[in-house]
């Protein structure tokens, strides 16, 4: 009896002493987490219920903030909001769908062409902010020297130049082409990776049953076997989609936006924090906008998270 249970006090020590390591090796993650994540957080949720110009010390005003943004800030409801969820609705889905589909036929290719065209894709999303403005207005330059509007002069489809990226009808989709440009990813690779890793074997097995092509393959058995890289997929989308706001403000040279025409919820933080140095009702903005992001990735928690 004292042989097994000091045998079982071993086992135990070890198990600890191997928990401990553990821990060590998780202690930079968690310390640059909580300080560049939980830290800043928790601190804008305080400042929410202040008034704070960044000079003085705050003061608590409650709800107030909040209650401002939904009763008292017309461009906040009639601008801002709207112009957001339709721009998350076709970029957030959009590229999405955009990163499954491409991530699924550079699959079928060999690596070479596969490398070079996962590249190639991947790269408008690690490329600057600068060099994305160089390209895109270069393209909606103002003035006949622009790209489109020398192509569509040319065409007789214009008489005169379009000034695209200060006009209302245009910036809006301007900025979604861009955003669905740049969307593919570390979800995009993340995706490709799961398809190329999936089991074969499953194929086969697929094949006997009476799957008969490619696309039969991708609905019962590429996308269930992948759910994991799905919501990666999918909750990395939600949050690139709802962060972007630099895209709008760069094409443009300005913030807000001509007219509010890209004002997205990003923009509108940055407006009232960093411009009129309104930090307490920014801080409000930005929580808002982080329960709308929690409130998307729960949604998509539930659709691709794996039932035991």
């Amino acid at each position: 009896m004292r042989a097994s249970t000091t045998h079982k006090r071993t086992k135990i020590g070890k198990r600890e002493t191997s928990n401990r390591s553990a821990y060590a090796f998780l202690a930079p993650y968690l310390v640059l987490f909580a300080t560049f994540i939980i830290v800043p957080m928790v601190i804008a949720m305080a400042l929410s219920f202040t008034n704070f110009n960044t000079i003085q010390f705050p003061s608590f005003v409650g709800f107030l903030n909040y209650v401002n943004l939904l009763t008292r800030d017309e461009i906040f409801m009639q601008y801002v909001l709207p112009k957001t969820v339709l721009y998350a609705l076709i970029v957030g889905p959009g590229g999405y769908i955009l990163s499954f589909i491409l991530a699924w036929a550079l699959a079928q290719l060999s690596k070479t062409p596969r490398t070079i065209l996962a590249l190639i894709f991947y790269s408008p999303s690690m490329t600057s902010g600068v060099a994305m403005t160089v390209l895109w207005k270069i393209i909606f330059s103002g003035d006949q020297t622009g790209y489109l509007n020398s192509w569509l002069m040319r065409l007789g489809i214009i008489n005169e130049p379009i000034i695209w990226l200060l006009d209302v009808r245009y910036l809006l989709p301007i900025v979604i082409i861009v955003a669905l440009w740049s969307s593919m990813g570390v979800g995009f690779l993340a995706m490709l990776a799961g398809i190329l890793n999936a089991d074969e074997s499953l194929y086969e097995a697929a094949a006997l049953d009476g799957v008969k092509n490619r696309f039969q393959e991708m609905w019962y058995i590429t996308i269930p076997t992948m759910k994991p890289q799905m919501l990666f997929g999918a909750v990395m989308a939600i949050v690139g989609t709802f962060q972007n706001g630099l895209i709008g403000v760069q094409l443009s040279g300005a913030n807000p936006t001509p007219n509010y025409a890209a004002q997205l919820i990003v923009n509108h933080i940055e407006d009232y924090g960093f411009i009129r140095y309104e930090m307490g009702y920014a801080a409000a903005v930005s929580v808002v906008l982080l329960g709308i992001v929690w409130t998307f990735s729960k949604i998509s928690k539930k659709l691709f998270q794996e039932k035991d």
